[in-house]
C-alpha cells in the first residue's frame, strides 16, 4: 500500500505543474487540472493545491515524523524526475524558477536545516500557484497552460 501511495503521489505532484506547456507525450495542463481540481470546476485554487500537496507530503514522509528527511526528499525528487521522463519533458524542468523547480528542497526548506516540515512544504504552495498563474486570476485553469 505504501508503494501505491508513493506512485500516486508522484503522479499527483508532477502530472502537470512541471511546465506551463502542452508539449511532450501528454498535455501537462490537462493532467494537472485532472489531478489537482478537487471539486471538478475546471480550476485549481490555492486551497485545492494545498490539500493535494499535503497528500504528496504524507506519501513521502515514510517514517511519519512530520518532516521529509534528506533521504525522503531524494525519493520525492526521483519520483518527480521519473514523471518528467514519462511525460517526455526534460529533467531541467525540475530545476530553476519554473513550477516544478519550486518544489525543490532548497525552495521548500525555509529554515535551511536540511529537513522539510509539512508546514514548510505547504508554506511554499502560494508561490508555486502564483508562478503557474499566467493570467493572474488567482487560480490555475487551462488558460494558464499554453504553448
Amino acid at each position: 500500500m505504501r508503494l501505491f501511495n508513493l506512485l500516486l503521489a508522484a503522479l499527483i505532484c508532477t502530472a502537470g505543474p512541471v511546465l506551463a506547456s502542452s508539449h511532450g507525450k501528454g498535455n501537462a495542463g490537462a493532467h494537472f487540472i485532472e489531478n489537482w481540481d478537487l471539486d471538478g470546476d475546471g480550476v485549481v485554487t490555492l486551497a485545492e493545491a494545498t490539500e493535494r500537496r499535503s497528500d504528496v507530503f504524507a506519501s513521502f514522509d515514510a517514517d511519519e515524523d512530520g518532516a521529509l528527511s534528506a533521504e525522503e526528499y531524494d525519493m520525492f525528487d526521483a519520483a518527480r524526475a521519473n514523471d518528467l521522463q514519462e511525460m517526455g519533458l526534460p529533467a531541467k524542468a525540475a530545476q530553476g524558477n519554473n513550477p516544478a523547480g519550486l518544489m525543490r528542497r532548497e525552495m521548500t526548506d525555509a529554515n535551511g536545516d536540511g529537513s522539510v516540515t509539512e508546514e514548510e512544504f505547504l508554506g511554499s504552495t502560494a508561490a508555486w500557484i502564483a508562478r503557474m498563474d499566467r493570467n493572474g486570476d488567482g487560480t490555475i485553469s487551462a488558460d494558464d497552460f499554453g504553448k
